[in-house]
């Protein structure tokens, strides 16, 4: 059995030091590193000084290798059934530079467009909800909830990512039967499926993993903690890495319920927790995006995930919005000119008088 090839690991520290965070004591969530890391590297490639520092302490230093990485994944190459939106939509008037719209036009399934914000925030908000429906098959029908677009917006960065998975050994449908399960609430029965086969299968600090392979390379990994508890552990990116490296085929008699999960949340929270809060400031910096001053106004993420029988189907979608930041003055640097000094009046690559002054003689007022 070939074992596929593991996250990167910046992606896998990345994955977790966010889901720490976005963790809810007794909750279900679901969340897409994918596209997540995918509009925020995309805004690291346009970011700089401090706004810069600190995504690339999340995101790793790499973040155009990441974009790499990330596409590679959902290449639409006559594989898995998958479909991907990555948009920027701008009004006419922000002066975007080039290097950053081919650097979204170059990502799968680009468009950059022009939005009218100021004039038709909601028609704005009804077009982009109307693709990411066609692109999620209406798993998410409404990234933009009413009143998220305003007159104020400058840009608007999406990514879209819709999946569908069929088990290359599906379960049978016959077996699958109500058993126990430990919920926060109590002991409840819930519809669980059972499969006896060799499946890849890992152990390691404190986690159990086995994978279940798809086609064309997509696998759901399914990670057990050794200890019972109402909300597990936070997974560290080294027990994802040891989980992965320690993977070997096993006689594995599984039982895993069908579940479906979904997740609406803003993320300027979680991601402040993490660090990350320069890029939501006036003193924001992405000169690689536009020459106009921009800052993050909001972040927001929705993500699905059903699993069966028969596979699994994903979608996931990320909204960044732009406002123009307000201008900063800087703090002025003193030079007061108390004391002797030299002046060089120049033009061009020529020095046309030199000179000090020790005790400065009035000429008078300029006449």
């Amino acid at each position: 059995m070939q074992q596929s090839t593991p996250p990167r690991t910046d992606h896998l520290e990345f994955a977790a030091a966010l889901d720490r965070v976005l963790v809810r004591p007794g909750a279900s969530h679901v969340w897409s590193p994918h596209s997540v890391g995918t509009v925020l590297a995309l805004l690291a490639t346009g970011a700089a000084g401090r706004t810069l520092a600190e995504l690339e302490s999340l995101l790793g230093t790499d973040a155009k290798g990441l974009l790499d990485a990330l596409d590679a994944a959902v290449a639409a190459d006559g594989g898995p059934d998958l479909a991907t939106l990555n948009g920027l939509y701008v009004p006419a008037d922000l002066p975007v530079r080039a290097e950053f719209r081919a650097r979204v036009g170059e990502r799968p399934s680009a468009e950059v467009e022009g939005a009218d914000f100021e004039n038709d925030a909601e028609g704005v908000r009804t077009r982009v909800n109307g693709k990411v429906a066609d692109v999620t098959h209406g798993l998410i029908d409404e990234l933009l909830p009413a009143g998220s677009i305003s007159a104020d917006v400058r840009l608007l960065l999406v990514n879209a990512l819709w999946v569908k998975v069929v088990w290359s050994d599906p379960f049978e449908a016959g077996l699958t039967r109500d058993r126990p399960f430990h919920a926060p609430g109590g002991k409840r029965d819930v519809p669980t499926m059972h499969r006896s086969a060799r499946l890849p299968h890992a152990r390691a600090q404190g986690w159990s993993m086995v994978g279940l392979e798809g086609d064309h390379g997509l696998t759901l990994d399914v990670l057990l903690p050794d200890e019972a508890a109402d909300t597990p552990p936070p997974l560290s990116a080294s027990a994802l890495a040891d989980l992965y490296r320690g993977r070997s085929s096993q006689q594995v008699e599984l039982a895993l319920p069908r579940f479906a999960v979904e997740t609406d949340t803003s993320l300027l929270e979680p991601l402040g927790s993490v660090g990350v809060r320069h890029m939501v400031t006036d003193e924001a910096r992405f000169d690689g995006i536009s020459e106009e001053p921009l800052r993050v106004d909001e972040i927001l993420h929705q993500s699905v995930l059903k699993v069966d029988e028969k596979g699994a189907e994903g979608a996931a979608a990320t909204a960044v919005m732009m406002l123009r930041a307000a201008s900063v003055p800087l703090r002025p640097i003193r030079f007061t000119v108390d004391r002797p000094f030299v002046f060089v009046l120049r033009r061009g690559e020529s020095i046309l008088f030199l000179g000090r002054i020790a005790d400065p003689v009035d000429p008078g007022p300029a006449s």
